[in-house]
């Protein structure tokens, strides 16, 4: 070995060849902590030579390995999360699809409250669907349309709040307000306001459950306002009232 820690290269070539000493390899691994968690595989066929160990020493490679295998573990989990997730997100937005599908396929009004209250729990997978409209002064106290509540004025303002779109909630009673004659088995519901036109009442959509925890706060409600807002639209094209 030269003074400058090379020797020859064994093929003869006459080049030198630094020779890779064990504080080399300390200084490395010190430099690069993650070594052996992005080479898992090394570390793991190192672990086939056991070590003995004396009294009282921690043999850091096993520890490194357990961390490692926890971290491989839950990296695994998430992953199988994840695309679970994905699986069902995709089947729900398939379902709003085949919603809106058919609420703007409807022939008639009626046919279209007959549609969202009767065909979507369904498709959407839902026990219950209801609509409802607050009273005013110049509404009747019943809408003559099967399967739509009046509510009194300021109802929905009340349940769900001013100014908010939406109210989602786990492990309820049921509102006969809301659910007419099922309230009694809601046990989880969501309240989708609808904003028909500036000029008539507020009304709400209604999604019921039996399982108190289908519905509740944490949940997402994008694909639901959107199929409310298909659905606002439709009844102001319907009764040809502005927006």
């Amino acid at each position: 070995m030269g003074s400058d820690g090379t020797i020859p290269a064994p093929d003869g070539s006459g080049r030198q060849v630094k020779v890779i000493t064990v504080d080399d390899v300390v200084a490395y691994l010190k430099a690069h902590p993650n070594f052996f968690e992005n080479h898992a595989e090394l570390a793991e066929a190192m672990s086939l030579v056991p070590r003995v160990q004396g009294p009282g020493v921690i043999d850091m490679q096993q520890a490194i390995l357990k961390r490692l295998r926890s971290e491989i573990d839950r990296l695994k989990s998430e992953r199988t999360e994840i695309i679970a997730n994905s699986k069902q997100n995709q089947i729900v937005q398939n379902r709003i699809q085949a919603a809106v599908i058919s609420i703007i396929q409807a022939t008639t009004f009626e046919k279209m409250i007959h549609v969202v209250t009767h065909e979507l729990p369904e498709l959407l997978d839902v026990d219950f669907i209801t609509l409802a409209i607050e009273a005013n002064a110049d509404a009747p106290k019943r809408v003559p349309v099967r399967g739509v509540y009046v509510l009194a004025p300021g109802a929905i303002d009340a349940a769900i709040g001013p100014d908010k779109h939406a109210r989602l909630r786990s492990s309820i009673a049921g509102e006969e307000a809301f659910f007419g004659d099922v309230a009694r088995f809601v046990k989880s519901d969501v309240l989708m306001r609808l904003r028909v036109s500036t000029g008539s009442p507020d009304g709400v959509m209604c999604f019921g459950s039996r399982d108190p925890e289908s519905f509740g706060p944490e949940q997402a409600t994008e694909l639901l306002f959107f199929l409310a807002k298909v659905l606002e639209n439709t009844i102001r094209a319907w009764l040809d009232l502005p927006e």
